[in-house]
């Protein structure tokens, strides 16, 4: 009998090693353990960076950043009173689909960077750099005239270093409609993973005296002109909730046809934001109209950068997911590689959703540098509500 018993259990020993090399468990992979989800994003532009002027470029480009494993693409699409893709809003409101600049006629570099990014498994989620600006020549503002804010002495031109800008205005109703046909063709039109806009979404605390702002004011305020100091408290609040209000406009429009749509916002630090531009973002956060937040923090020393990151008005954000801005330099001026490694070892100590570089053309020949900060892929946070 005990013979048989050891007969038995060699033959189920056989039957179970049997069953196990023809039916093997599933061996543990990274797929089964995500790796912990973090924003990897760079911001790809027309200005000093030449990623956007061929179609074998953007190839290029968005094939590099994969295998860098970034997973976000921020690439302009409203830029010096144009935008980079065929626009049908821009034909009809200042006689141009597209931006005039040789190297983007006869193409839709927008469309090329979707199906580039996805094909990549890379988010796509354009920026509307300009905003509320707009080059003081530009064909919007020569077309336009009636549709920019001024400062009370009818002042229009604001110099951007070397630049003269001008600045829409939020109160205009055709303005407001004008940015949410924009930002709401790309929306419909695309298969983008949300839209993104930045500092220049507001305007510079001066402006705000133009006709359609004073004849607003004086129906709320007894006939009232606006004060005649434009830092004047309750004068800076009223136009910054002029501002709000347009950017809850957009935030309803994009929702109603997309509600997946990430809607991203690229800001300054909040009091600087306010005070300087106008742009109350804070509030914009609270009342639920930004899904994803990445504030620039474009600082020369770690020192500064975790100034910055420490700021009470920073640390007491709260739901939408927070990204830090990092620049990685400007023409010709690359920031130092350690600095760089510095700054993104502050965000990640602090938890913090993750970073994008400012800008494509600045990361310069430093693939290693970054895939040393990149090693493995990440999938981004979740941002959408």
């Amino acid at each position: 009998m005990r013979n048989l018993r050891w007969v038995w259990r060699l033959v189920v020993a056989f039957a179970m090693g049997l069953a196990i090399a023809l039916y093997p468990p599933p061996i543990p992979s990274i797929a089964q353990h995500s790796p912990q989800a973090e924003l990897r994003g760079v911001w790809l532009t027309n200005i000093d960076s030449g990623v956007l002027f061929s179609e074998a470029e953007v190839q290029a480009g968005v094939e590099r950043l994969a295998r860098l494993n970034f997973n976000t693409l921020y690439p302009t699409v409203w830029n010096w009173g144009y935008p980079l893709y065929p626009s049908a809003i821009a034909q009809r409101t200042i006689g141009e689909a597209l931006d005039p600049h040789p190297a983007l006629q006869g193409r839709d570099p927008l469309a090329e960077l979707i199906e580039q990014g996805h094909r990549h498994r890379l988010a796509v989620i354009p920026w509307f750099e300009f905003g509320l600006m707009a080059p003081s020549y530009s064909e919007l503002a020569r077309q336009h005239p009636d549709w920019l804010t001024s400062r009370r002495d009818g002042s229009r031109v604001f110099m951007q270093g070397r630049h003269p800008r001008v600045w829409l205005s939020p109160t205009h109703p055709e303005v407001r409609q004008f940015m949410v046909d924009l930002i709401l063709e790309v929306v419909t039109r695309y298969d983008v993973d949300g839209i993104q806009l930045d500092d220049h979404f507001g305007m510079p605390v001066e402006f705000g005296y133009d006709p359609s702002a004073i004849a607003l004011y004086q129906q709320t305020h007894n006939g009232q002109n606006p004060p005649a100091d434009p830092q004047d408290a309750a004068w800076v609040r009223w136009r910054a909730d002029q501002i709000t209000q347009l950017m809850a406009e957009i935030h309803r429009a994009v929702k109603a046809v997309r509600p997946d749509c990430i809607i991203s916002l690229s800001p300054n630090p909040p009091t600087f934001a306010y005070e300087q531009y106008l742009q109350d973002w804070a509030t914009w956060q609270r009342q639920g109209l930004i899904d994803e937040l990445v504030v620039q923090m474009y600082r020369a020393s770690v020192e500064a950068f975790v100034n910055g990151l420490e700021q009470p008005e920073l640390t007491a954000l709260g739901s939408s997911p927070m990204g830090i801005g990092i620049l990685t330099g400007l023409k010709n001026q690359p920031a130092p590689t350690q600095l760089i490694r510095d700054q993104v070892k502050a965000v990640r100590d602090r938890a913090l959703a993750g970073i994008s570089f400012f800008f494509y053309e600045s990361l310069g020949d430093r693939d290693a540098d970054f895939q040393a900060l990149f090693p493995d892929p990440a999938p981004r946070p979740s941002s959408t509500r």
